[in-house]
This record gives structure tokens, sequence and C-alpha cells, in this order.
């Protein structure tokens, strides 16, 4: 939801809310067979409450001083050391405000597109149509994509609580975690690439995604603005 400066044009911050996430993204064709749950917490027994198997995990978090720092500092790094990312990860950038939320679903799904079915939807449409094009064309495609903004904004207007005005600075901004050939990847909409966090696997990225989460909640230990929100596949895609 923070934005970059300048931005092409701003939307309504989506909630962090798993049923509205679902019946946006099933109304765009996403498969019955997936669904997004919320994470209650870190513990084993919390996480193994989560239905698996998990394919990607979103992130809400509170922008700050500190938060902002260690971003500028990983991309620095990354810059001069470079790192490993798979081709087949799935990454845009973001420019348009607060659209991190919708963009967040975009990369659970974009990652996912074998493991969830949805022939002739939206979503079919949507990654073929910008599957060739760089992370930055990508946003272009967004800025322009009438169908997606339109959902978007009937999502954002669902909330449990009134959406603030479209102008209203937001300092939270969601984030995503997949594993993509055997790594887990940071897909954060306004670093100009996909962070490497390391090994992963379809069976544990959850928990590898959870120990990154934690550095992100120590820089901000007092915040309560801090929300984990799975996609996971259902025991019965028929549904």
């Amino acid at each position: 939801m923070a934005d970059e400066a300048p931005v092409a044009k701003r939307w309504l911050p989506l909630e962090a809310n798993p049923d509205i996430m679902n019946q946006f993204c099933h109304s765009l064709g996403l498969s019955e067979a997936a669904a997004f749950y919320d994470v209650y917490g870190f513990d084993d027994d919390l996480l193994a409450m989560v239905p698996a198997p998990v394919l990607a995990v979103l992130f809400l978090y509170p922008i700050n001083a500190e938060s902002e720092a260690a971003s500028k500092s990983q991309e620095e790094k990354l810059r001069r050391e470079g790192q490993k990312v798979s081709e087949s990860v799935y990454f845009m950038k973001q420019t348009v405000g607060n659209a991190c939320g919708t963009i967040g679903l975009l990369h659970a799904i974009g990652n996912n597109t074998s493991q969830i079915q949805h022939e002739g939807s939206y979503f079919k449409r949507f990654f073929e149509s910008t599957s060739k094009l760089s992370p930055s064309e990508r946003a272009s495609y967004l800025e322009n994509d009438r169908e997606l903004e339109g959902a978007h904004c009937v999502a954002a207007a669902a909330g449990d609580t009134a959406p603030p005005a479209i102008d209203t600075p937001v300092n939270l901004h969601f984030i995503c975690f997949v594993c993509v050939d055997g790594g887990l990847y940071e897909l954060d909409g306004r670093k100009e690439q996909p962070v490497y966090h390391g090994p992963s696997s379809p069976s544990s990225v959850l928990k590898d995604s959870v120990k990154v989460i934690q550095n992100f909640i120590s820089m901000n230990p007092g915040s309560l603005d801090f929300n984990v929100i799975s996609l996971s596949k259902t025991e019965n895609p028929e549904t």
C-alpha cells in the first residue's frame, strides 16, 4: 500500500482479509481448488492449522524508517554482489499507488499457475498476456487494465472497515513469498527485483517464509499492524 512517487494512478487499499481476497480472486476465475487463509501465529501448532499445501504467503507490514533503511541496504548489497534468481519467477513492479495488495495476489497466483487451474478466466488471459513482458512492462499493463482495476475497487470497498480517502497516505505494504525451482523468493513491487532467501520446498515454504517475516517484525516489535495470509490448495477442487 505504501507508494513510490510519482505514481501513475492510485487505487483504494485492499484489506488484509482472506474472505475478501477469495471473493476477489474467485470472481476473476481463480479455481475453487485454491483459497486464502489467515495464519494466526508462528509456533508449530498454529502453523499446522494452515491448510496445506501452501502455495504462497502474503505478508502485510508497516513501513517505518527501520524497514526502509533495511530495504535500501539490501538492494545495494544485491546490486554489488548479485544473487540467484530463477527465470521461472513471475515478478512485476508497482507503479499504481495502493495496488500492493493486488500485486501480492498476482505474485501468489502467477507463480503457481501450474498448481491452480483457471482455464478461460481473467487470470488465464492476464498471465498469458504478460508472461513475456519485463517487470516494468507488467506494471504498465496493470495501469491500463480496467477489468482488474474495477474488481480491485469492488474488493477494496468490501472490507470490514471503511477505506480511507484515495489520497490518504497509507504506510502499510503487502509483499509475497513463493517457492520457485527450490528457492524462496520475496516479491515486492517496490523493489527492483525478486529477493532470494535461500533453499525452500513446497512442503516448507510456510515455515521458510515465517523466518523471513520474523525479521520484518523485529524491526517494529511494538506494532500490531502485521498480517500473514496463505494461499493454499483446498481438499476438494470440485466445490
